[in-house]
């Protein structure tokens, strides 16, 4: 009996190990933006290996904005301030449309144009609002005193 209970034990460590080591090297892999797609002050930009969690896009977003700024321009903000960025999952690449559920971007050449719709995150900004990400389970905000807070109305 207590060889069997050993067996299941070093058998579950061992898989606990082996997926804690796979997300440790998913959460290591570099971002890497493939494209960006403008429109007025939307911005989409097409990524692999975008960070897994919630906080870690909000993270990556904060770290990286000077970058995005620099290299892509983007945001690009109207008078007012407003600017949306949307970061989507590149997946399996671009494909032609299904004329229903993909987004579909009018700066490139049909019939290749579009992307299957998996946002990552959106990020916003108003003058009204400020700066607040979407994702996934809600709304995030940085206060007055720079703390991340989720909307309670999530």
């Amino acid at each position: 009996m207590k060889s069997k209970i050993k067996k299941a034990f070093c058998a579950s460590l061992l898989i606990s190990c082996t997926l804690l080591v796979y997300l440790l090297l998913l959460s290591l892999r570099p971002v890497k933006i493939i494209a960006v797609h403008q429109r007025h002050n939307y911005s989409d930009v097409l990524v692999k290996n975008f960070p897994l969690t919630e906080q870690g896009k909000i993270n990556w977003w904060l770290k990286n904005k000077e970058i995005l700024k620099n290299r892509y321009n983007i945001p690009r903000p109207a008078r007012d301030g407003f600017f949306t960025v949307i970061f989507w999952n590149f997946g399996d690449g671009y494909k032609e449309t299904d004329g229903y559920d993909r987004l579909c971007f009018n700066d490139m050449k049909p019939p290749v144009n579009c992307i299957d719709k998996d946002s990552l995150i959106m990020v916003n900004n108003s003058r009204n609002t400020g700066l607040y990400f979407i994702v996934d389970s809600g709304t995030y905000r940085i206060n007055d005193s720079g703390k991340m807070v989720k909307n309670k109305s999530d």
